[in-house]
Formats: structure tokens, sequence, C-alpha cells
């Protein structure tokens, strides 16, 4: 795991920090990962964190998803934004 993320995501199923854990998010939809207070800008994107929105996100978080609690700026190189959701994809 990268250490951005790891600031602030728990890599356990249902234990979550600042943000939720990241166990089990690939494929869900934004804001339905249970046990933890997300913003209502996430609750309401309708997003589904699949590749190319996960991808999309990582860039830019607050420009996907005005009003994030996530204070990550974002990653601009693409290597690493893929193994961060190669990550994601593989923790259940």
């Amino acid at each position: 795991a990268c250490a951005h993320c790891a600031a602030g995501h728990a890599g356990e199923p249902g234990k979550h920090g600042v943000g939720p854990s990241r166990a089990g998010v690939f494929g869900t939809t934004a804001g339905e990962i249970p046990g933890y207070s997300f913003s209502t800008a996430m609750k309401n994107s309708g997003l589904t964190w699949d590749e190319a929105t996960l991808d999309r996100y990582l860039t830019s978080p607050m420009k996907v998803v005005p009003g994030t609690k996530m204070a990550f700026a974002g990653l601009s190189d693409a290597g690493k934004r893929k193994e961060i959701i190669e990550y994601i994809k593989a923790i259940k």
C-alpha cells in the first residue's frame, strides 16, 4: 500500500480511520461502505469504484467530487495510480 493511502485508510475490512477502509471498495458505489460517515457530496456522487473512476478520482479527488472530505490533492503519476488501483482491486 502507498504511504499516502495508509495515512488515512486502513486495509482491514470494517476498520475506518480518517477515511473509510480501502478493503472491499472496488466495485462498490461511493458512500456505501458501512460504518463510515461519508460526506454528502460523496454519498450523492453516484460513482461506482471501477478502474476508470478510481483513476479519475485519484488524479484529482476534489475536482471529481467537489465537497469530498478527502484532503489528498491528487496523484499525477499514472503508473502510481495504476499500482494503487491494482492494490485496491486485490484487497477484499
